[in-house]
């Protein structure tokens, strides 16, 4: 989910390629135009011939080309309200916490009542070239007996330069700043590419005897451990080398996006990387689309929609970020060497003592290989047993580990009763519950102007 490519021929990224790859989309504008223009003609139920298999197919092909060309911008998670305790409840998305490259969101929801206070969950989005919304699912079925928190990363080419680098030192001075603000009762998931940034902050947490470490950490499909079981994803990490991918996957944001000249690695190539390692399945699901469209099967094709309209989002990620996680990660393999610093300082999974781990993994996934994630029980060497839990999803890949029907009814409940088993009553720090400060965080710089899509 991190880091796809496929070969040879990316060739060598500037900022004109960039620019070129804005031009062409424009230049697809009077196409587009015609195309719509055509579709609305044809399916006008004042044209005799709309109802003809021909116009159908007329129509059926200027969808599926008005998609295949569109520039997806950023889906809204649009959940509009969740059933807790058998009452339907409304919620309410709510900014809790800022930075230029992240907003915490907080899906609050009008509960009624006194109730038995729900755990804090916060949830730690791939930075990945996707956006957080991916994760509907997984916040959805959290919602009815959690109060859930989301990192929602801001588009690298959305981020002024003047605003400063964001790197994995950052990240993780992201992670260790949003438990401070949430408190000590809070439980962590890192889906994916956060589990190293997530097990590492906490590592860095238990070390300086933070009273702010969570009660819990689920890491779900994580490259703990890349030499376990490699995938093609990280076999090319490995094969290339950093300074391939210096070379060839990073370019400048062209004008007039407000993140004029920064370094990042573009949403569009970690899309096309997406794309080519199943090329044939997007391929037929288009063809699908287009001969539902034509049969009239909307249910089918709906799916469809709302399927693309979430994978083909993508967002640019910094340079610096994209790069060190690559070779922190996925060369170095630093975590599980023991040789991951942060701020100049180790990070050390055998600190962690308190912090109950679960880990998830998919029998068929494609992208975090088998044992990967669960590498992180090797690592704690300190946490008691009874701390620690894992579980493999049989029959999922890679997006079924934290998304679709198993998700729901076999995986997102072991992890309710994973942390509601190692829930402990909320503890005030001493000194009146004033926050220990953050270790290496961004506290310590100038407070940043703050940077909203």
């Amino acid at each position: 989910m991190f880091d796809n490519f496929s070969g040879d021929g990316l060739g060598v990224l500037s900022a004109p390629v960039y620019s070129l790859y804005e031009a062409t989309h424009a230049a697809l504008g009077p196409s587009r135009a015609f195309s719509d223009a055509t579709r609305a003609f044809f399916e006008n139920p004042g044209n005799p011939f709309s109802k003809t298999p021909w116009a159908k197919s007329v129509v059926a092909a200027c969808e599926v080309f008005e998609r295949v060309t569109r520039r997806y911008g950023k889906p809204a998670f649009g959940i509009k309200d969740v059933l807790v305790g058998g009452e339907r409840v409304a919620v309410h998305e709510e900014i809790v916490w800022q930075r230029p490259f992240c907003n915490l969101l907080h899906f609050s929801r009008a509960v009624r009542g006194a109730r038995r206070p729900d755990p804090k969950l916060l949830i730690v989005a791939p930075m990945s070239g996707h956006y957080a919304t991916l994760l509907r699912g997984t916040v959805a079925a959290f919602l009815p007996n959690h109060e859930v928190y989301i990192t929602d990363w801001v588009d690298a080419r959305m981020v002024p330069a003047a605003e400063g680098r964001f790197d994995l030192d950052d990240y993780i001075d992201y992670v260790i700043s949003m438990l401070h603000t949430l408190g000590p009762d809070t439980h962590v998931v890192g889906v994916c590419q956060p589990s190293v940034p997530v097990m590492a902050a906490v590592s860095r947490m238990e070390a300086e005897q933070d009273p702010y470490i969570p009660q819990t950490m689920t890491l779900m499909g994580g490259p703990i451990d890349t030499r376990l079981s490699p995938t093609k994803v990280n076999d090319v990490a490995v094969d290339k080398g950093i300074d391939w991918f210096r070379s060839n996957v990073i370019t400048k944001v062209p004008f007039p996006h407000p993140g004029f000249m920064r370094d990042v690695y573009p949403g569009f190539l970690q899309l096309s990387g997406f794309m080519t390692m199943n090329i044939d399945r997007h391929v037929n699901a288009h063809k699908s689309l287009y001969f539902d469209l034509v049969r009239g099967d909307g249910d089918n094709a709906q799916k469809h929609r709302e399927f693309y309209d979430e994978y083909l989002s993508v967002m640019d990620l910094t340079a610096e970020f994209y790069l060190q996680t690559v070779e922190t990660v996925f060369i170095n393999f630093a975590l599980a060497k023991g040789e991951m610093t942060h701020r100049g300082k180790p990070v050390d999974p055998a600190a962690i003592r308190n912090v109950a781990l679960l880990t998830v993994e998919g029998e068929n996934d494609d992208i975090t290989g088998h044992g990967q994630t669960q590498a992180a029980h090797g690592l704690c060497v300190n946490l008691p047993p009874e701390k620690k839990a894992h579980y493999t999803q049989m029959g999922v890949g890679h997006y079924g580990v934290f998304n679709g029907s198993r998700f729901r009814s076999e995986i997102a409940p072991r992890i309710a009763d994973f942390i509601r088993s190692n829930a402990a009553p909320s503890v005030v720090p001493r000194g009146g519950g004033a926050a220990k400060r953050p270790v290496s965080s961004d506290a310590e710089r100038p407070k940043p102007r703050l940077v909203k899509e």
